[in-house]
């Protein structure tokens, strides 16, 4: 007589490689068939192929290179976020410009990775955007920050007199420092589902979709006290 499991395995996270490097596209579809937790659910040579294919199979992550034939990442990826919200867009880049990163942040974005990374980083940067969180390694989170500083024309906020809590300013300052909800844990000697519910609450309270989205904003607001 058989034992039957009485824990159900996780459903894997769909995900849809979009790269026109057919080398590079093909190597990571074959690396991350082979990930526990992942099913790679399409790949795609070119940004049209790729948005269309998006709207197919519903991916929970989309990994989607910065330059591509016919219709940039960038374009991409706001026309995959239009037709599936859900989905999570990491873009795969070599490039590490500060204009590349804030338009992918501008666009939907979740992570940004360059394509030098190992395949671990890959598949933990898949995992990671899946769960909810942004990924951006600590070096380019300060490209990010520089950028914002410099923007020529600060607007005002649409949501002016919206304050957040000193503990949801912590939470946002280490955020902006490129940790993850674990080190953010970490740090504060609070659980990960408090900062969970702290990110949730500061995204609210500023009407923004997305970590990064904060930042931009916090730094926007000099909210930061960042050097």
């Amino acid at each position: 007589m058989s034992e039957s499991t009485s824990t159900s395995e996780p459903e894997p996270i769909r995900v849809l490689v979009v790269d026109d490097q057919e080398l590079f596209r093909r190597g990571l579809v074959m690396l991350l068939g082979v990930e526990p937790g992942i099913e790679v659910v399409g790949e795609a040579g070119d940004g049209v192929e790729g948005t269309n294919l998006a709207a197919s199979a519903a991916p929970d992550v989309v990994l989607l290179d910065v330059r591509m034939p016919k219709r940039s990442g960038i374009e991409a990826c706001t026309a995959i976020k239009e037709t599936v919200p859900s989905a999570k867009i990491i873009m795969l880049t070599v490039s590490d410009e500060e204009a590349d990163l804030y338009e992918a942040v501008k666009s939907g974005a979740s992570g940004y990775l360059l394509k030098d990374s190992s395949i671990e980083e890959v598949a933990q940067a898949v995992r990671v955007v899946a769960d909810g969180q942004s990924l951006i390694s600590p070096s380019m989170a300060v490209k990010l920050i520089d950028e914002f500083k410099q923007m020529s024309k600060p607007e005002r906020s649409q949501v002016p007199g919206l304050r957040l809590t000193e503990r949801e300013l912590e939470v946002l300052r280490l955020v902006a420092k490129g940790m993850n909800n674990r080190e953010i844990a970490r740090q504060l000697f609070i659980s990960e589902n408090t900062v969970k519910n702290h990110v949730r609450n500061i995204l609210e309270k500023l009407q923004l979709h997305s970590r990064m989205e904060a930042v931009m904003y916090a730094v926007r607001e000099k909210l930061l006290d960042i050097p």
